[in-house]
């Protein structure tokens, strides 16, 4: 049976979004971005849909070229959408893309569950090994990190992972084609779903957990 889709139009920043919410499970997939960080729109929903997870992907299809909303100020009290995926889930895995020339095929992974993240790059490295994962925060480009505490990705109760993928790891083509869906790597699409089916049952596998965090 195929899952309802609630949608939300709204405005951040001047910019105007469309917010589209699938209730599923205790961990969330958000793609804050989804229209200018190819991939990370359908990445979202095809682990949230395998994995019985909740989804929340923001896009802007009535832009020819997106803005880059920062996160933080993605937390917008008005988006109803946001504060439903935020009191149904208790970590969020938010799906960005970077464009780093010196790091082609590095994934990054931020955020405030720093237990989390280490299960996710587990995952990565068995099943996607092809791409470098970077788990130690220092080693994080600052504006990668995630951690700001308004940051959607920290705002639920266990916090999160902010999953910073380069273009090889989320596309298979170098631009966003019109009424093109991206097509991530079937390994990268393996690895998230190991690592968020991981993640339902607690960060161990063993069953809940808290949040831990990282100094700067």
């Amino acid at each position: 049976m195929t899952r309802a889709e609630q949608t939300e139009h709204l405005e951040i920043d001047g910019v105007p979004l469309v917010a589209t919410l699938v209730r599923g499970g205790d961990v969330g997939m958000l793609a804050l971005h989804g229209s200018n960080e190819g991939g990370t729109a359908e990445l979202a929903r095809i682990v949230a849909r395998r994995c019985g997870a909740t989804s929340l992907v923001f896009t802007q299809p009535e832009t020819r070229r997106p803005v880059h909303i920062p996160s933080p100020r993605m937390a917008v009290d008005h988006c109803e959408l946001l504060r439903a995926f935020l009191s149904r889930v208790s970590l969020t895995v938010s799906l960005h893309g970077h464009m780093r020339p010196e790091a082609p095929r590095s994934v990054f992974l931020g955020g405030g569950n720093r237990d989390a993240a280490l299960v996710l790059a587990r995952e990565l490295s068995a099943l996607a090994p092809g791409f470098k994962v970077v788990t130690h925060v220092p080693e994080i480009p600052a504006a990668l990190r995630g951690l700001h505490p308004r940051n959607p990705v920290n705002l639920t109760r266990r916090s999160g992972v902010q999953v910073e993928l380069p273009l090889l790891a989320r596309t298979s083509g170098p631009e966003k084609r019109d009424g093109v869906p991206d097509e991530p790597p079937p390994p990268v699409i393996e690895a998230l779903v190991a690592g968020v089916g991981r993640l339902a049952a607690g960060p161990d596998g063993q069953g809940p957990a808290t949040s831990t965090q990282d100094p700067l």
